[in-house]
């Protein structure tokens, strides 16, 4: 049994998950599956600043931190992409920014992922996972500067 409370021990029950199939073909249709149980997006985020760029599909994508934690809603408007995009945040949601810095994301290359996608696929799949990172370095950013100015704010009272 894996440890799925981390970002390791997700990724490596994912590959557990892809193991058990003999063919692409099914792997495929398992990641088609994943995207199609992935939640629809509320339309009023589904907004140009809210899109993946460097996807040849449309992907889109926010972020909220809770308490510390980052949680990942996506959508888009291909069943492979909400399946791969549903996996990312399978990983990477409920944990701190610094946990999904510094996240590997290894499981990618380990399941095969990256060598049977097509190049333009796996530019998408690059650009999801760097604007997944770039909201969690954005939140650690502001809860630092939040931080600071709250210590700064208890010291002059």
């Amino acid at each position: 049994m894996t440890d799925n409370s981390t970002i390791a021990g997700t990724e490596q029950e994912i590959v557990d998950e892809f193991s058990l199939f003999d063919s692409w073909d099914d792997k495929y249709e398992y990641i088609i599956d994943l995207g199609k149980r992935l939640p629809e997006l509320a339309a009023e985020h589904k907004t140009d600043e809210n899109r993946v760029r460097g996807c040849q599909s449309t992907v889109w994508l926010i972020a909220n931190d809770r308490e510390g934690k980052i949680f990942y809603e996506a959508d888009s408007d291909s069943t492979i992409v909400k399946g791969l995009i549903s996996m990312l945040i399978r990983v990477l949601s409920g944990h701190t920014a610094d946990e999904i810095i510094e996240a590997k994301l290894d499981f990618i290359d380990r399941i095969g992922m990256r060598a049977h996608l097509a190049q333009t696929r796996s530019n998408g799949l690059v650009a999801m996972v760097k604007q997944m990172k770039n909201y969690a370095l954005a939140y650690k950013l502001k809860n630092e500067v939040n931080d600071g100015y709250r210590s700064t704010e208890t010291k002059s009272n």
